[in-house]
């Protein structure tokens, strides 16, 4: 029996709403299937395009001359960012502990429902934890990373909860700092490019930079730019 074109793969009542996987067929795209995730029916996230997840990581990695790297990754999603540091870091790499809201989009690894599931069971270098990743960098730190990478809200002015707001501050921002390794990364994803966030980056930061990742998106026929901060302890 065939594939259907269109399936529901799970289906969920969450601390955040109603949450949605999905695999669609693309008929302007024989043999093309599309992974993609709804929350209270608004779409967050696509297998399709992924290039500014990819790219996050990528630069991030670039950005750190050192080996043996301890990697946190705020949000799994659809994986990309996290196998993207395991890719691409390769043996620099020692570990990535994904923090993950969402126990449900845990599960979906271990279920075999998402695209990289398969890539990230197989990595023993990959640590997937439910937690909130906010709330960890609020606090004091129990052990520092040479990278973060924070892959969560929308932008610093669309976000999945209230709470996340502080993080995008200078205050938010400096306890987040304390979680660094010398010479450490920090980088944050947004779909929009945000000025106040930048200037709150450089107060706490030496050495910041925004990069935009366009992409042309051509399932809509137009252009979309994506928002990449990067900083350095």
């Amino acid at each position: 029996m065939a594939r259907p074109q269109f399936e529901i793969l799970a289906c969920e009542d969450t601390k955040l709403g109603l949450l949605t996987l999905r695999r669609r067929d693309l008929l302007s795209r024989p043999g093309t299937s599309v992974t993609e995730i709804t929350l209270n029916h608004h779409f967050l996230m696509s297998s399709y395009v992924t290039l500014s997840e990819r790219s996050l990581a990528r630069h991030a990695l670039a950005l750190h001359q050192g080996r043996n790297l301890n990697v946190l990754v705020g949000g799994l999603g659809l994986g990309y960012t996290a196998h993207e540091v395991l890719v691409a870091g390769g043996e620099r790499v020692a570990r990535v502990e994904v923090i993950e809201f969402l126990p449900e989009v845990i599960s979906w690894v271990g279920r075999d429902l998402i695209p990289l599931s398969g890539a990230l069971q197989a990595d023993p270098r990959l640590e997937l934890v439910e937690g909130d990743v906010y709330d960890r960098l609020t606090h004091p730190p129990e052990r520092k990373y040479d990278i973060i990478l924070i892959d969560v809200d929308s932008s610093p002015d669309e976000r999945l909860g209230d709470a996340n707001a502080g993080f995008y501050t200078e205050a938010g921002l400096m306890r987040a700092s304390a979680h660094l390794a010398e010479s450490g990364i920090f980088a944050v994803w947004s779909y929009a490019e945000h000025s106040p966030f930048a200037t709150a980056l450089r107060r706490v930061f030496a050495d910041v930079s925004v990069e935009p990742v366009t992409v042309v998106n051509d399932l809509v026929g137009e252009e979309q730019t994506d928002w990449l901060f990067f900083a350095r302890a």
